[in-house]
């Protein structure tokens, strides 16, 4: 009688355990402070308190997407659809609430007050999230090229919704949180600090969240031993597109306006930053804490270089030279690279 050995499931090191693994979740920290000094190097405006919290600010629509796609890719999954819903979702929102006569920009004239965009915008994030996850799972379509899909559906419907203009008729509610500042600190940041601390937490310490390792690990094992595997899936896809969505809320306050390019090309920085931040592409490994240094690490490189005066034609370029390093590098570090 043969004995079939069942792969184990990879799981995350106890939060109390140190461990090589968890070292390479503060590997950016040196990163970032050589970047600090290289930027002071070449800017004495650099370390100023305005441009450093300018660029906590910048970090933050980032962080966010950063934030859902690591918890995607952790699980094993990937979602590309982020970027367009960063845009979409907002413009949705605004669009239902907004009358349909007297401005630029023609709402549905539903007659819903204003402050319903807000809610309007994340429940439309989570329906997305929730599309993109039930298709995956039960009809059992790749991640990829599902999202790729929706990336280009969801793109479209923004561009045909807002006639390819930006919107400049938002209502008040809808930019107080990317205007506004909380203790001398931009609220978003407040936010995104929040909102990594409870990921932080749940990931190390709740079984729900560990169990998100154990399932990018090995799926069908995570399935034999009895966690809910599809239900928890479906909850992290939802989770991620209503941050994306949270995440337009704060671009739009921020900016002032919603674009009709919103979004546009930003899943390149969404895995330049994941993936340097030490989260793999092949599930299970990762953590929040690398994932946000990773935000931090990629911003202050480009402040630096709009400091030194570097063209931003170049930045795309230096995108994609980050993820192929940052590649190699994890491919190597974790011994996978060894036939």
């Amino acid at each position: 009688m043969s004995t079939i050995v069942e792969e184990p499931v990879r799981t995350r090191p106890p939060a109390g355990r140190f461990t090589i693994r968890r070292l390479r979740d503060f590997s950016l920290i040196p990163v970032i402070l050589l970047l600090l000094i290289v930027g002071f190097i070449v800017s004495p405006n650099f370390l100023t308190k305005d441009n450093m919290l300018a660029v906590l600010q910048q970090c933050t629509e980032l962080s966010l997407l950063v934030l859902g796609e690591a918890l995607i890719l952790i699980a094993g999954r990937m979602d590309l659809s982020l970027e367009s819903t960063i845009g979409v979702a907002p413009v949705l929102a605004v669009w239902l609430v907004l009358p349909a006569h007297g401005g630029r920009f023609n709402g549905l004239g539903t007659g819903l007050p204003g402050w319903t965009a807000i809610p309007l915008c994340l429940l439309i994030g989570a329906i997305i999230g929730a599309i993109n996850g039930l298709v995956i799972l039960k009809v059992r379509i790749n991640a990829f090229i599902l999202t790729l899909g929706m990336l280009i559906a969801l793109r479209g419907l923004q561009v045909g919704v807002s006639g390819g203009n930006s919107i400049f008729e938002l209502p008040s509610s809808f930019t107080y949180l990317g205007r506004t500042s909380w203790l001398g600190v931009p609220a978003s940041v407040w936010i995104c600090a929040a909102l990594f601390a409870i990921a932080i937490v749940l990931l190390s310490w709740h079984r729900h969240g560990r169990a998100l390792y154990a399932i990018g690990g090995n799926a069908d094992a995570s399935r034999a031993a009895g966690i809910r595997t599809d239900r928890l899936l479906l909850i992290v896809f939802i989770t991620a597109s209503t941050l994306a969505a949270l995440a337009g809320i704060l671009y739009v306050g921020h900016y002032g306006s919603i674009s009709a390019s919103q979004g546009d090309g930003w899943i390149f920085q969404v895995f330049a930053a994941t993936v340097i931040g030490g989260v793999s592409l092949n599930g299970g490994r990762g953590s929040m804490f690398g994932a946000l240094t990773g935000v931090v690490a990629l911003q202050l490189i480009l402040n630096v270089m709009n400091f030194a005066h570097v063209p931003p034609v170049w930045d795309q370029l230096l995108d994609g030279v980050i993820i192929l390093a940052a590649l190699i590098v994890s491919r190597f570090s974790s011994g996978e690279a060894q036939d």
